[in-house]
């Protein structure tokens, strides 16, 4: 499986004093995500090491639902890269936006914490 998504309403307790969706809970999301495809992918306990390219590019405004797709781009021998996209939908309307792209990099450990191989599937780019 390299690609899964992730549905979300977004409410009052989740934004700022503007109405907009807390970054760091968008990123919460999105890490959850990119943890779970890896885990899937790898069945192996993973852990977040990085995420990088991450940008903001709309704001997400209370009351629209977010949904979030997540795809592994690369397997590496200890760890695997993951792209999420995250996009708003007024449930009025059905506009959509892309609102948010960023990258995360989970590594897989063994019992002891430490980096252990990823099993390598033809269905995942290798780096």
């Amino acid at each position: 499986m390299s690609e899964i998504r992730i549905v979300e309403m977004v409410f009052p307790n989740q934004t700022n004093s503007n109405g907009q969706l807390f970054g760091g809970y968008a990123l919460g999301l999105m890490d959850k995500l990119a943890f779970i495809i890896s885990s899937r992918y790898s069945r192996l306990p993973m852990v977040t090491a990085a995420s990088e390219k991450i940008e903001f590019r709309t704001p997400v405004t209370e009351g629209e639902l977010v949904e979030f797709v997540g795809r592994i781009l690369r397997v590496g021998r200890t760890s695997v890269r993951v792209g999420i996209e995250m996009f708003s939908e007024n449930l009025l309307s059905g506009e959509r936006k892309l609102c948010t792209t960023g990258e995360f990099v989970l590594v897989a450990v063994d019992r002891e914490g430490r980096p252990t191989p990823v099993p390598q599937s033809e269905q995942a780019p290798q780096s």
